[in-house]
């Protein structure tokens, strides 16, 4: 096969701040770059966890796009992103670690 990895996968999110602390500061995801781009309300924020690198676009408006976008149908199958997974070393210490961080699993 001629590909070799996955480079990175992109993700639109309804709340770019609250996403961005999460994916950086509970997770623990490192800071590639943050990127904005004033005309349009965007951010893009490049992130690496291992050898993958995670883009989130949003934005810190009340742009409707973002803050409801369309609702994701359980049934019919929808298209798009179903969910992204990590690998862990213990699912144990990582579960402990995010509820005390007050996310819970």
């Amino acid at each position: 096969m001629f590909l070799e990895t996955i480079h990175h996968v992109a993700i639109i999110v309804s709340d770019y701040d609250l996403s961005r602390d999460f994916y950086v500061n509970k997770l623990g995801f490192e800071i590639i770059r943050e990127n904005h781009c004033p005309e349009r309300h965007d951010y893009k924020l490049d992130l690496r966890c291992g050898d993958i690198e995670l883009e989130i676009f949003g934005n810190k408006t009340s742009d409707l796009a973002y803050v409801e976008p369309p609702k994701r149908l359980s049934y019919p199958e929808a298209c798009g992103l179903r969910h992204l997974a990590f690998k862990v070393a213990n699912i144990e210490e990582v579960v402990e670690s995010l509820e005390q961080k007050g996310i819970s699993c």
